[in-house]
């Protein structure tokens, strides 16, 4: 089974390295940095792979509502804030700035876990079906429907729809696909996933939702008029 990556942007290296080591016995992959411009380093070179991000308010070099910020602007990946400031005002900004949800600090670690897993639930993580618009991914069986139509796909344009599904709103950069599709070993072209795109979006007809981001990617999106209710 698939690990939930969680991005980890702390300060306080004794509250990081307990935090890490928490979630990682409990199945969860880690990433970590220490001040708010790593926090956006790391995040941009892994932004396909994160399911969660937890982010302190109070950091060096660029705070965690500057990292929120850079966030947003190309993920709705959700995000946690983690601060020991307690005033309404921040916590309201933080809810502008694109927070998910605002934990204060002193905190257990179990009570991160279940905010974790609470947010992952709302929004299907890990669940046997993915939805998006007019479209079902039955995970376990790997099956696509469209308008409850099959869909017949080959295992890469099964995995490339989950991807996409996972990371709506995300932009995926040609690298990002290729690395998580066929893996970092693969030296074959990055026109290979044009074409996988390109066969993917054949099938699914006119509710692929495929984005074309000129110069950078794909970016997977349904709009709010086409979702189901």
């Amino acid at each position: 089974m698939e690990k939930t990556t969680v991005l980890i942007i702390e300060d306080k290296a004794k509250l990081l390295k307990t935090l890490s080591d928490y979630l990682t016995i409990h199945q969860y992959r880690v990433l970590q940095a220490s001040n708010g411009l790593d926090g956006i380093q790391q995040f941009s070179s892994h932004h396909a792979e994160i399911d969660i991000i937890l982010l302190d308010i109070m950091l060096p070099f660029a705070d965690g509502f500057e990292v929120l910020k850079q966030i947003r602007m190309r993920s709705n990946v959700p995000v946690i804030l983690l601060t020991a400031k307690e005033d309404v005002e921040d916590q309201l900004k933080g809810f502008s700035c694109g927070a998910d949800d605002y934990i204060v600090k002193p905190y257990t670690l179990s009570i991160v876990k279940v905010h974790i897993e609470a947010i992952l639930k709302r929004l299907g993580h890990g669940q046997d079906c993915l939805y998006a618009g007019d479209i079902r991914v039955e995970c376990k069986a790997q099956k696509v429907f469209v308008n409850n139509q099959f869909i017949e796909t080959t295992p890469k344009e099964f995995e490339l729809l989950q991807m996409f599904i996972k990371h709506q709103g995300t932009v995926l950069t040609r690298d990002n696909i290729l690395d998580d599709i066929w893996g970092y070993q693969y030296v074959g072209d990055i026109r290979t996933v044009d074409t996988l795109v390109k066969q993917l979006r054949k099938k699914l007809g006119d509710t692929s939702y495929i984005r074309t981001v000129y110069g950078v990617g794909y970016c997977f999106e349904v709009k709010r008029n086409e979702k189901k209710d």
